[in-house]
């Protein structure tokens, strides 16, 4: 706990941010002497028969390095048909890099200022409220690979998801091919076997571990998956380290594609939404696909695809607009027409009304800096020196000077330190009720 002894928030502060973060959310009954973050979303119309939901929180899914941004070496043919038939949103972005730090930005919408080490750690804050509890009547259910201690993640999720029931290594008939545990496909065909037998509407998660060194290809599946393998100078500029990584990221979507071919075939496929998500980028040179800002501020790191996919429920379709992770289960409830307590960050990406003025919050650890993205500038200021940068994220032209940028900048800075405040106060002040 010596590791938390400067955690907490400065009251002054949350409230002279409060009007600002408020409004910017959308709450309902603003009081800035309580600090009341609280939005109920009420349907005016629900499903006749309640959709099930799987969430895949996929590792280290950088959005630079797959085919839906055009990476020339074509990593995820398969994910990127699923995006053309699903809505996908193309630049969302997670609030920091980090595992850990991504299933809690997920998980309760609020995004991990807690440092040196992960918000998941403080025995202080592990009480939250999350919007997965708001699905009254599911069954729910977290799928890993392997062991859930770490990084007390297992304590984040046992201790707010009512009811939850979680499958790990041991719960598998799978043998662990690594550290991680099992593979994901085979974590994903055992938990395809486990939710086909499910009677009641279900929310299950999916957390992938593949993608991760040491790059593990089972054997198993070293006929059917097909290595590949390109010069150093290839694999640099278009993202990797080598041809190990670049195998790891293409079994990923070999698979998603296992997973979803063996779903298809089961009657709860129809009346299921499924969500794609990264846990969090990589930082890389991605200046072949992107403005220069993306590479040299490091956006990289955060950028992730994120898709909804149900072609029996919704249509598909492609958005540019700014989403970040924690706008995922505020998402989810709005498709499925859940009724929820909001009382975080995150904003229905369906919902029409907040459909402009949206952004991403963004802080980066290791160099102490925090700043917001929006669907034309990334705007971040240096918690050390008080350096700030503000770019253009649609061309590689610097912001041209004036009033109106001028406006904007100053506006996007205020509410940066309006998101950080607020972070903080809400990662002690989250608390689930009953």
């Amino acid at each position: 706990t010596l590791s938390f002894k400067n955690s907490g928030y400065d009251k002054k502060k949350v409230k002279e941010y409060y009007p600002l973060m408020a409004s910017y959310l959308g709450v309902q009954n603003p009081d800035e002497n309580n600090f009341n973050f609280e939005r109920r979303i009420n349907p005016t119309d629900t499903f006749i028969k309640k959709p099930n939901i799987v969430l895949v929180i996929c590792e280290s899914f950088s959005a630079y390095k797959s085919s839906m941004y055009g990476n020339p070496l074509n990593t995820t043919p398969y994910f990127n048909e699923l995006c053309n038939k699903g809505i996908f949103f193309d630049r969302c972005f997670t609030p920091a890099y980090g595992t850990a730090r991504g299933v809690w930005a997920t998980v309760t919408g609020i995004p991990d200022v807690e440092s040196p080490t992960t918000a998941s750690r403080n025995p202080n804050i592990v009480d939250q409220h999350t919007i997965i509890n708001d699905f009254r009547g599911y069954d729910k259910m977290y799928f890993l690979g392997g062991n859930p201690t770490w990084a007390n993640i297992q304590g984040l999720l046992s201790n707010n998801i009512t009811g939850l029931r979680i499958y790990a290594q041991d719960d598998f008939k799978a043998k662990k091919v690594d550290v991680w545990g099992i593979s994901d496909k085979n974590l994903f065909l055992e938990a395809n076997n486990i939710l086909k037998e499910k009677t009641s509407p279900f929310f299950a998660i999916i957390q992938t571990a593949d993608n991760h060194r040491p790059y593990t290809i089972p054997s198993e599946d070293k006929e059917t998956f097909k290595l590949m393998n390109f010069s150093e100078e290839e694999l640099k500029k278009n993202g990797f380290e080598n041809n190990d990584e670049l195998n790891a990221f293409r079994y990923t979507d070999f698979c998603f594609s296992k997973f979803m071919e063996a779903a298809r075939k089961e009657s709860y496929f129809d009346n299921t939404i499924f969500v794609f998500i990264g846990d969090h980028g990589i930082r890389g040179n991605a200046a072949d696909l992107f403005p220069k800002a993306w590479t040299d501020e490091w956006l990289t790191s955060e950028h992730v695809p994120l898709l909804f996919y149900s072609p029996k429920l919704f249509p598909a379709g492609r958005v540019h607009q700014v989403s970040s992770q924690v706008d995922v289960l505020p998402s989810i409830a709005g498709l499925a027409k859940v009724a929820y307590r909001n009382n975080t960050f995150g904003r229905n990406l369906f919902d029409t009304v907040s459909a402009t003025n949206r952004y991403a919050f963004i802080i980066d650890h290791d160099v102490r800096s925090i700043g917001l993205v929006s669907d034309e500038y990334y705007y971040t200021r240096n918690m050390k020196t008080g350096k700030q940068e503000f770019v253009s994220v649609t061309g590689n032209e610097a912001p041209v000077p004036g009033l109106a940028t001028d406006s904007i900048k100053n506006y996007m800075g205020k509410l940066t330190d309006a998101w950080y405040e607020t972070a903080k106060y809400l990662l002690q002040n989250n608390k689930k009720k009953n």
